[in-house]
């Protein structure tokens, strides 16, 4: 599920440069205590989450099924109300985070979701896409387990050059403890990801998205504070995508 390319990644004292796995699921088990730490390494998936919740629609029935594919630590999870939230991932003491803040923890590959055809209200698959080897299988997947009307939201980073600069190169600089957490070659294409999603009955629309400036610029500075997510007209790095099953 997860890709293996294996690179030199320098520190901020490059006689310290070390060799990383790329896009390795033991990293986020290092990291468990940090999901949910203020300030610390996952403060932009608390953006991106908050983001992301934004385009969820109130549930529309009594027991609605909200899937989260990747769940991590369920960072969605304060921000959605009224639905049965399933996380789904691979990583076990993630899902132990995601558990203790009321999601119900199922640990499978997203390639092969253990959820019967259309079973779910709203599918989530954010900050996932990039990091899996075999993206139409997944995206199949979310679309599968998707009932007629219900909405899939994403977000993911795009495979150009300035997204690689600036989400690898720069961010492994800023924090060295994300080195090595993303594959450049697994970005995904949005063009590639409408269509993807197009074949399986979800008119996916994409917009871009980014940090707020002030808020950045903060907990650059201070390693403190959350960091709000903004649409943007450029879809260069990061964009997100809400679609309908028809």
């Amino acid at each position: 599920m997860r890709g293996t390319t294996a690179s030199v990644v320098g520190l901020h004292d490059p006689c310290q440069a070390r060799l990383v796995r790329r896009n390795d699921l033991a990293q986020y088990h290092d990291l468990r205590d940090e999901w949910w730490r203020p300030g610390g390494v996952f403060t932009m998936l608390h953006g991106l989450a908050a983001a992301r919740a934004r385009l969820i629609p109130p549930p529309a029935r009594p027991g609605a099924v909200l899937v989260d594919l990747g769940c991590g630590g369920g960072l969605l999870a304060p921000h959605i109300k009224g639905y049965r939230h399933l996380g789904i991932d691979l990583v076990a003491s993630a899902l132990d985070r995601a558990a203790a803040h009321g999601v119900t923890a199922i640990r499978a590959d997203v390639t092969r979701l253990p959820l019967a055809d259309g079973c779910a209200d709203v599918v989530s698959a954010g900050e996932l896409l990039e990091h899996v080897a075999d993206r139409p299988a997944v995206v199949a997947e979310a679309c599968r387990v998707l009932r007629p009307g219900g909405v899939l939201v994403l977000d993911t980073l795009n495979a150009t050059a300035v997204s690689r600069l600036l989400a690898v190169t720069l961010a492994e600089r800023i924090e060295p403890a994300v080195a090595g957490m993303h594959d450049p070659g697994l970005f995904v294409d949005p063009r590639i990801l409408v269509d993807e999603c197009a074949r399986h009955g979800v008119r996916l629309a994409v917009r871009g998205l980014r940090p707020a400036a002030l808020d950045l610029a903060r907990w650059l500075a201070t390693r403190r504070g959350a960091v709000a997510m903004v649409p943007t007209w450029s879809t260069a790095v990061l964009y997100q995508g809400r679609g309908v099953k028809t």
